[in-house]
């Protein structure tokens, strides 16, 4: 049996800014109360400026990016452009919906900068809720990153400044909910990259919070 199919636990964030999109998890996964791992990977690149961030089963996640970076691929070699973030989690959508009876248990954020701008989109387990979210929060620990997201989210936020408020919802979130934890992964999607933080950089503005 494929144990990493099991890990579970997990608190991860979207922001939209003016300039782009910030997805940023932590990095701990949890078999009930056991802490499986402290390097979890839970946010994916599916396209050239498309991230998906998982909360839930790790073994399911995984078997999603693998069918949608392909559908990504081929819908650009017929159409010569980049799939939409709403034309990919609609695809997302329809690949649950399908799975209805034997659910893939997951909860997404589908986020990045297409030529409509900057977007995010959460979806639920079973594919029946899309919802294009400005802020937003998945996952266990979730309630608590809420709290800093609600105070502290403006719509005129750039990048750079949704990187630090991602990260202070993350470490707030890892105080209380105990199965987040660990490090916190940080990507920032612009309309010219795709691009992962330096931990040792993330570990900085960490600090400054403490």
């Amino acid at each position: 049996m494929d144990n990493d199919k099991h890990l579970k636990g997990t608190t991860t964030v979207g922001i939209v800014c003016t300039d782009g999109v910030v997805l940023a998890t932590e990095q701990r996964a949890t078999m009930g109360h056991f802490i499986a791992s402290k390097t979890a990977k839970k946010i994916y690149q599916i396209d050239d400026l498309v991230g998906m961030t998982t909360a839930g089963s790790v073994g399911d996640a995984q078997q999603i990016v693998r069918i949608i970076s392909v559908e990504s691929k081929l819908f650009k070699m017929r159409r010569q452009e980049s799939v939409t973030i709403k034309g990919i989690t609609t695809l997302l959508s329809n690949m649950l919906s399908g799975q209805r009876y034997y659910p893939l248990m997951v909860q997404l954020l589908i986020g990045g900068v297409d030529k409509n701008g900057p977007a995010i989109y959460s979806l639920d387990a079973l594919g029946g809720n899309i919802e294009e979210t400005r802020a937003v929060s998945t996952g266990s620990g979730s309630p608590m990153a809420y709290g800093v997201l609600e105070d502290r989210y403006t719509e005129d936020m750039t990048v750079v400044e949704g990187v630090d408020l991602a990260i202070r919802a993350l470490h707030n979130a890892m105080k209380r909910d105990s199965a987040s934890g660990e490090n916190i992964d940080v990507v920032v999607i612009t309309k010219d990259k795709y691009e992962r933080l330096d931990p040792e950089e993330v570990m900085k503005k960490r600090e400054l919070l403490n």
